[in-house]
């Protein structure tokens, strides 16, 4: 604790992480910002005015974030609630299919074994969500800019007002903070990123099920469709077995949950 009882602050590894990837990311920076009301908005008007070159860009403190479906995610300043996070860049992979997933895979991956994955752009752990995924794409001049932003619980939160209970990274990493989470994250992201746009999903698609919270359990989707989850396809489509026969959900507006039990 530094004077007045305020926590010291955050040392975030911004040289470090441009080390990482500079070289495969000519161009790239990484900027921390005390307060930004988005990540995500911020460099989704950067890419329409034509400041396409890569770029990792941090809030301390976000105070009108956004997950899936326009649910908020917001950040306190104290590094005690969510990173949060946009690499900005652009992309031109042969299929945008399962880019998601693949992030997800490598946030889970930096982090800890015990984190899970639940489709299409979650962070699970023992049932709970521990942070979320949402690309969103820009054009500028014939160019189209992805925006990946990301979020994670560092510390426990109030579970008031959130229609998941939330997890923290804290539970398996007590001395973690959002600063240090950020150095591992990161730098996995910008190369999984990387990958994706030259191998596609394919690759890292068993490595996704390995860490599937949903594979194996009967799933009830918002269309009214259930049955039980078998895993994603090469292009990142979730596999549900119905009566009539294996189906192909591909759509990021579906929302999946367990037929029974939390919904997730």
């Amino acid at each position: 604790m530094t004077g007045a009882g305020l926590p010291a602050p955050l040392r975030w590894p911004a040289e470090a992480v441009w080390e990482a990837l500079a070289a495969q990311l000519p161009g790239l920076s990484v900027e921390i910002l005390p307060s930004l009301p988005s990540t995500n908005t911020a460099l989704m008007e950067r890419a329409r005015q034509g400041r396409t070159e890569p770029v990792f860009l941090v809030a301390e403190q976000q105070t009108q974030g956004r997950g899936r479906l326009g649910r908020q995610w917001l950040s306190d300043g104290a590094g005690a609630l969510p990173l949060t996070f946009s690499l900005g860049l652009v992309l031109e992979p042969q299929d945008w299919s399962g880019l998601s997933l693949a992030v997800g895979l490598a946030v889970a991956q930096s982090l800890h074994p015990q984190i899970g994955l639940k489709w299409p752009n979650d962070l699970w752990l023992h049932e709970r969500k521990l942070g979320g995924i949402l690309i969103e794409t820009a054009h500028y001049a014939g160019l189209r800019c992805a925006v990946i932003g990301i979020g994670i619980n560092i510390a426990p939160r109030p579970a008031e007002g959130l229609r998941t209970p939330p997890a923290c990274l804290q539970e398996l990493l007590p001395d973690v903070d959002a600063a240090q989470a950020f150095g591992w994250v990161a730098p996995s992201v910008g190369q999984a990123v990387l990958d994706f746009c030259a191998q596609g999903l394919a690759p890292v698609r068993a490595a996704y099920q390995a860490r599937d919270v949903l594979l194996g359990r009967e799933v009830l989707c918002s269309d009214g469709r259930a049955g039980l989850a078998r895993g994603i396809d090469a292009q990142g489509a979730l596999l549900v077995q119905t009566e009539a026969g294996i189906i192909k959900i591909s759509s990021a507006e579906v929302s999946v949950r367990p037929a029974a039990g939390p919904a997730l």
